[in-house]
């Protein structure tokens, strides 16, 4: 098993396309630290003293619009940072005000959403491709299982997802030391968990949001790859991959707007970081419920995947 999965490893990072979605990767990092550093540059100005003011303001603009409206949902922001804005009164704790490494890092977690890009493409050719090239033939005349075969090809896309995530876990950091330096004073991640506000190491808690990140990436990049087992076409399976990665997020979250039963859907349940620090696109749901929905999702593509390609004809 491990010889396929180095075989499969080394075809990915031979092709040229590999190496340029990698380039790619660090270049948005690098360019999005020189958008932040001009515009920091450009707005430049004095830290606001008065910070208590205008945290007080916010909380009470937040009060006046908590139960303005029927969508529970918002009245769960509302809440939340109600009760962190109140904390930091409390406990003398300013919004930040200035960009630095710690800060960088967590916006670069947006770039996380073209790693997921380029593994969907990876992993919605990875079989289909074999097929489309007629390779596949070569493969299955080995004295190898299908099962093996196919499950190297799989470990090999989530390993490559995981290495996406830590080239921009990696660069962002390097970048945002050299760029913005280390915060002046030692700072602490405010969260909201379980109705109350508690302070996280921002390097223990930035890791956790990568790796949590990680778990919506391995569930769109098995959809991705249970599809190119089932469909020959290498472009079809591309195709249908990338429409449902830009298009299943934001319908979902129109369709849990007014829908009870959106919860049931995938990409309502992918982003787990929800429940550490922040509220579910639907009241009732609750972590174990959207770990049991992902399980569930999980299996249905590993099976579909594993037997589709178990029994297909690849005699023409």
């Amino acid at each position: 098993m491990v010889n396929l999965v180095v075989n499969e490893w080394v075809k990915i990072i031979r092709k040229k396309s590999t190496l340029i979605m990698i380039g790619c990767m660090i270049l948005f990092v690098i360019g999005f630290a020189g958008i932040l550093k001009y515009t920091e540059t450009a707005n430049e100005q004095a830290h606001d003293t008065n910070w208590k003011q205008a945290v007080e303001t916010q909380i009470s603009s937040d009060q006046a619009a908590l139960g303005a409206n029927a969508n529970a949902r918002m009245d769960m922001f509302y809440e939340r940072n109600i009760a962190i804005n109140e904390y930091r009164i409390e406990n003398n704790i300013p919004p930040n005000q200035e960009t630095h490494l710690w800060t960088f890092v967590d916006e670069a977690k947006t770039i996380i959403s073209f790693a997921g890009l380029f593994t969907i493409i990876i992993a919605a050719g990875m079989v289909a491709n074999e097929f489309s090239s007629g390779t596949i033939k070569l493969l299955l005349i080995r004295p190898i299982s299908r099962m093996k075969i196919l499950l190297s090809k799989y470990i090999t896309v989530i390993l490559f997802g995981l290495m996406m995530i830590g080239i921009i876990y990696l660069t962002s950091s390097l970048v945002g030391m050299l760029f913005f330096g280390f915060p002046m004073t030692d700072i602490a991640h405010l969260a909201y968990q379980n109705g109350e506000v508690i302070e996280k190491n921002i390097a223990l808690h930035l890791i956790s949001q990568y790796l949590l990140y990680s778990i919506d990436l391995l569930m769109i990049t098995t959809m991705a790859f249970m599809i190119s087992a089932v469909f020959r076409s290498n472009s079809f399976a591309i195709g249908i991959s990338l429409f449902l990665f830009f298009i299943g997020g934001n319908a979902t979250m129109l369709l849990a707007t007014k829908f009870e039963w959106a919860k049931y859907i995938l990409f309502a349940n992918t982003n787990l970081s929800i429940y550490f620090d922040g509220t579910p696109p639907i009241e009732s749901m609750t972590l174990p419920f959207s770990i049991i929905m992902l399980l569930i999702y999980f299996v249905i593509f590993q099976i579909l995947a594993f037997t589709i390609f178990q029994k297909r004809d690849v005699t023409a």
